[in-house]
């Protein structure tokens, strides 16, 4: 009898976040900065900043609807596992899932420096996300915090 061959949900090029309650899905092409935003809001939490922040993803996201809301989780090769440029893999604590609540797009070309109201949304397999647009070259991390620290951004 031949043994069954181990079954992968689908990825997502991505890194997640969970920030408080909720998770920020950060997406963009490689070289974006998603592991470096990733580990400058885990350190934003460790200094006070942010009350709580842990990683769930880093490089690949498997992601599922479910009953209206988007689960994000690391494939089990990569769990607990993150990229820091110039130091290699390093390993962390991580959550096994959570749900997300921001999308966060870097690198985007659609960014704009006064977005239009109501805010951008991201429609992720039937759910749809307040999304942050950041443009080419810009630091995500000054908005990200803005964005948590003044709004509550379904976070």
């Amino acid at each position: 009898m031949m043994a069954a061959a181990a079954v992968h949900a689908p990825t997502v090029h991505a890194s997640a976040v969970l920030v408080g309650p909720r998770a920020i899905l950060i997406r963009g092409p490689s070289g974006a900065g998603k592991s470096r935003l990733a580990l400058a809001l885990i350190q934003a939490a460790q200094t006070g900043l942010l009350l709580f922040a842990r990683l769930v993803a880093d490089d690949r996201v498997e992601l599922a609807a479910c009953h209206g809301r988007l689960l994000a989780r690391a494939p089990a090769e990569l769990a607990g596992l993150l990229e820091v440029r110039g130091l290699g893999i390093r390993r962390l604590d991580h959550e096994p899932v959570a749900v997300i609540g921001l999308v966060v797009d870097l690198a985007a070309a659609e960014a704009q420096r006064l977005p239009q109201t109501p805010a951008p949304r991201a429609l992720i397999s039937d759910v749809e996300l307040p999304s942050l647009c950041i443009g080419p070259g810009s630091d995500p991390l000054p908005a990200v915090l803005a964005l948590l620290l003044t709004t509550d951004a379904g976070l």
